[in-house]
């Protein structure tokens, strides 16, 4: 109780639990992520479910429909690069759209998202990353995570979601928001390898990724649900098709190319995948999708691998220094190594030129 009269959040949060009904529940936290949500599991006989607690004003706020490029500037990261943050009616809006299109996101059964609180489906502990290899064997679960990729992109979605009536405005992921994301490698990762970049350095860098950024655009976006990975993923083998695969953290989703969560999956910055898996799974997603142009589509996943990987070296260094989370120190070598490969393609000469000049020591380090 003494806990409870200390803290207003864990008051609130009690208060939430029984008034929707699982007051007599008991309640375990997850362990904490990179993010600033937390979660509890919910336990009251043979029923579970996990309480989300995303407390509202904890980070920049989001970008409005019609801001302009100067707006979200103003307004801060979240709303430069398209970040839902701390937006629980963004995650339950996007649910709803997923599952009614027989997709496993987690169900939401109750919500308040005026304080930041849903109680969502659990869908278990069966994570992608949790079953390879003892359990699952990892080219059949990441078969079924890309057809299920495939089908999301073959889906229509409509741009304003709806929750709790609560929409949320699916919006587009734009040259600003990709660009800004790789500034977190110019901001935090290049000053970690060598030194900070100049004035000059960083309009190289930008203007780079400006040459390269047009190579997205051979192909219809899709839904992107940016954090498409091993550990977001989990296995239910009593479902159907693609409802196989339970999905986590889509709450940032914007329209944008098909390849991105594909690349997100294949290059997963926390595991290994097997080396011999990415063609095969490239070359099913490409033809389960219905996509056209291969040679365009290997070019525009070599830009988004980069910039993805890019922008996850900075976030680690970041998460490192700022929050200290030294932890994540420990997967920079894996990501190096990614990011050294992506920009061998020949779509990515202006990038690879300008990191090189930056940080050298990447290139000894990462073998090239």
């Amino acid at each position: 109780m003494a806990d409870l009269q200390t803290d207003p959040r864990a008051e609130a949060r009690a208060a939430f639990i029984k008034a929707v009904g699982w007051g007599d529940a008991e309640v375990r936290a997850f362990p904490g992520d990179a993010s600033s949500r937390s979660y509890f599991r919910l336990n009251r006989g043979d029923d579970t479910a996990i309480l989300m607690d995303a407390p509202g004003g904890s980070e920049a706020p989001a970008c409005p429909v019609d801001a302009s490029e100067e707006d979200r500037q103003a307004l801060g990261y979240n709303a430069v690069a398209r970040l839902a943050g701390n937006n629980t009616a963004a995650f339950a809006a996007l649910s709803n759209a997923l599952t009614a299109r027989g997709f496993s996101a987690p169900r939401i059964f109750e919500g308040d998202i005026d304080q930041g609180f849903l109680i969502l489906e659990d869908l278990t502990d069966a994570l992608f990353a949790r079953l390879i290899p003892s359990v699952a064997h990892e080219g059949a679960l990441y078969a079924t995570a890309v057809e299920a990729l495939a089908a999301i992109y073959r889906s229509s979605f409509e741009r304003e979601p709806t929750a709790f009536g609560h929409s949320w405005p699916l919006q587009d992921y734009d040259a600003l928001a990709l660009s800004a994301e790789t500034e977190l490698f110019t901001d935090w990762y290049a000053p970690h390898k060598g030194q900070p970049p100049t004035e000059a350095d960083t309009a190289d860098w930008r203007k780079a990724w400006a040459d390269v950024l047009p190579a997205l655009n051979a192909h219809a976006p899709g839904l992107v649900l940016r954090d498409y990975h091993a550990e977001n993923l989990i296995w239910l083998p009593q479902r159907e098709h693609e409802a196989k695969v339970g999905l986590l953290d889509f709450q940032d989703a914007l329209f944008g190319h098909p390849a991105y969560d594909l690349v997100s999956l294949i290059e997963d910055a926390r595991r290994d995948v097997a080396p011999d898996l990415a063609t095969p799974l490239t070359d099913r997603f490409f033809n389960a999708a219905g996509l056209s142009d291969r040679d365009a589509f290997d070019a525009a996943a070599a830009v988004l691998a980069a910039q993805r990987n890019a922008k996850i070296l900075g976030i680690f260094v970041r998460l490192a220094q700022r929050d200290g989370k030294p932890r994540y120190l420990d997967l920079l070598p894996r990501v190096e190594r990614h990011f050294v490969r992506d920009l061998a393609h020949p779509a990515l000469a202006p990038v690879r030129a300008v990191a090189k000049a930056l940080t050298p020591a990447l290139f000894k380090d990462a073998g090239s």
